[in-house]
């Protein structure tokens, strides 16, 4: 199974563009900090990642202010000629 979901804050949007085949794309960065525990002590987490949305949620998304919180869901792959993985984003709603 290969589904997220990662609250986190716009940290970064790239220009609206449309795939080949047309579909509305927005590429970004997230920015997540939250604790959690981890062999019985809590820790301090902090993750950077790209992110891609397509379709109506990325013209959904594309609206939305570069330092606003919401709650993604999706899931992870890389791209075909990349090497970190991108978070694609399927549904976002207010955290």
């Amino acid at each position: 199974m290969n589904q997220t979901r990662l609250t986190a804050c716009i940290a970064e949007v790239g220009a609206a563009r449309h795939t080949p085949a047309g579909v509305p794309a927005l590429d970004l960065r997230l920015e997540h900090e939250s604790s959690v525990e981890e062999a019985g002590q809590q820790r301090q987490v902090k993750a950077v990642l790209k992110a891609i949305a397509l379709g109506a949620v990325a013209e959904r998304l594309g609206r939305q202010a570069v330092g606003s919180r919401w709650c993604f869901t999706g899931f992870l792959a890389s791209p075909r000629h990349g090497r970190h993985v991108a978070l694609h984003i399927q549904d976002f709603q207010q955290d």
